[in-house]
């Protein structure tokens, strides 16, 4: 199946930064592979993207497909990764790089969106995709496996990895998102940060090698990844200085109040003091 990356750009570049290839293309194509039939499987809905995201309110072709593609959340970032593994080895480039500044930090293969922007001093290491109207900031850090997606805002000292971010995301100051799926207009306040490695059980070791489970209902259940941080539903706002822990799932609507620290499952239209 061809999938089709309209009006995306592509800068390839080596570990200087400096860009090393620039092709004129119209397009660029993806072949992913067919899907296959697998036995249908019941999954909690609180476990679903559509319980933490308005699927039918997002503006990216690419984000809203990536989203059906995944029955459970634990799905997507395995499937984001894999697409934008398939998309570096695409190749595709073209030569007109409008809005990208000169002294941006580039490595990897980094695809931006027309309209998206980064800024001089902002580092970005792919594959990473930058969506239609998204800004990232100088001094801001975006890498492996990443999706900025559009309207989202990424201000100086703010780190993002391997996470997807659905939209009009503000993320203006000092903070960290990482192995997370965010949904649209959540706002990140100074100092959050989600963790996604376990860190109880004796020194910590890398790669990690102890699942990360998530709480429902007393239960635990597995997320099948060694490194899960959180998925945060639409219109939730985390106060300055807000620590997520491992395989934290937050509901859309939800109003978190200054706590220092939360985890579990909380249910949409929570309120958390």
């Amino acid at each position: 199946m061809d999938r089709r990356l309209r009006g995306w750009v592509l800068l390839s570049t080596d570990h200087s930064g400096q860009a090393d290839h620039a092709w004129p293309m119209k397009e660029a194509h993806v072949r992913l592979p067919a899907p296959t039939t697998e036995p249908a499987i019941s999954i909690d809905i609180r476990l679903t993207p559509g319980y933490y995201l308005d699927l039918d309110g997002i503006s990216s072709p690419y984000i809203a497909d990536l989203l059906h593609r995944c029955p459970s959340v634990f799905d997507i970032k395995l499937v984001m990764t894999a697409d934008l593994d398939r998309i570096e080895q695409a190749h595709p480039a073209i030569a007109h790089l409008g809005a990208m500044e000169t002294g941006t930090l580039l490595s990897g293969r980094v695809l931006v969106q027309e309209g998206a922007r980064i800024e001089a001093g902002a580092m970005v290491s792919g594959p990473v995709l930058v969506c239609a109207g998204a800004v990232i900031s100088a001094g801001a850090l975006v890498r492996d496996h990443s999706v900025i997606g559009p309207g989202c805002h990424i201000g100086f000292g703010a780190e993002i990895t391997r996470s997807l971010l659905v939209g009009d995301i503000f993320m203006k100051h000092p903070s960290f998102i990482g192995d997370s799926v965010i949904g649209r207009r959540v706002n990140m306040g100074a100092f959050c940060s989600t963790t996604g490695l376990r860190c109880d059980r004796g020194p910590v070791t890398e790669p990690a090698i102890d699942e990360i489970t998530v709480n429902l209902d007393g239960r635990r259940i597995g997320t099948g990844q060694t490194k899960f941080g959180a998925v945060i539903g639409d219109e939730v706002a985390l106060p300055a200085g807000t620590f997520l822990t491992p395989g934290t799932l937050i509901g859309s609507g939800t109003v978190v109040y200054p706590r220092g620290h939360i985890g579990g499952f909380l249910p949409s239209g929570s309120r958390v003091r």
